[in-house]
């Protein structure tokens, strides 16, 4: 029997979660020895066609060629699983959704023309069906070995759907809000970091996207209590996120 096939994709991003694969180093030579890479041009030019038991896709649809590549990938996968805050979320390039690309193009390039691209950044889950998101900018090596191995394992891959706030508590840190202020977006946004920020003394800026049970009303306010105006707590939610977390104001 074959062993199953994994392949990793990017659209527009910055690499960053196929360099965390990377960085796997022990653990992805022992997958390596369970499963044939192939498909992973960061690692190796070697490329086979699918069909594929896995692909990871990282980054966000951007082009109107990237928006047909994602269905050609769905079609050649039996599982699809998106990597990272832009092929979860649209990423920070998610900005343009909020502004004119066109009047970006005229200003940045000298031949506008020439550039093709879409006006708004979206993950991939808004053009074909995915199995699963993995958030993250980037993405937890640990979480993303759970979830390859949770699929060659043919079982649903364990991550938790908690926020950051419960990561603080189960590693003893204290809260940086309650006793200094701290603006923090850890009550938001979804754990899997490990509540690096709050564990230094500085308040989460939501780099794994919301979690499952957001309520920015009720945030808000402490934002502003904590001396934040309107214009920096626009900014502070508009970042690798920034899609998502507009999509949770309005809800």
């Amino acid at each position: 029997m074959s062993p199953p096939t994994l392949a990793v994709f990017k659209l527009a991003s910055c690499d960053g979660c196929q360099l965390t694969l990377l960085d796997c180093e022990d653990e992805l030579l022992a997958l390596a020895g369970q499963m044939e890479i192939a498909h992973f041009l960061e690692a190796s030019s070697a490329s086979v066609p699918g069909p594929y038991d896995l692909s990871l896709v990282e980054g966000s649809v951007t082009t109107p060629a990237d928006a047909g590549r994602v269905h050609a990938i769905r079609a050649a996968s039996r599982r699809l699983v998106t990597i990272g805050a832009c092929a979860t979320a649209g990423g920070i390039q998610a900005l343009r959704n909020f502004a004119d690309v066109e009047e970006f193009t005229r200003t940045v390039y000298a031949r506008p023309d020439h550039i093709d691209t879409l006006a708004t950044s979206t993950p991939v889950s808004a053009h074909v069906d995915v199995d699963f998101e993995l958030r993250g900018c980037p993405v937890d090596r640990r979480q993303l070995l759970e979830v390859i191995t949770a699929y060659l394992a043919g079982r649903k891959p364990d991550i938790p759907n908690n926020s950051v706030c419960f990561a603080c508590k189960r590693r003893g840190t204290v809260c940086v809000t309650v006793a200094h202020g701290t603006p923090c977006l850890g009550p938001v946004t979804h754990a899997g970091c490990g509540a690096i920020c709050p564990a230094y003394g500085r308040g989460c800026y939501g780099c794994f996207g919301p979690s499952a049970t957001v309520n920015l009303p009720a945030l808000i306010p402490v934002l502003h209590r904590d001396g934040m105006d309107a214009r920096d707590t626009e900014r502070f939610l508009h970042t690798f996120n920034t899609a998502a977390f507009e999509e949770e104001s309005h809800r």
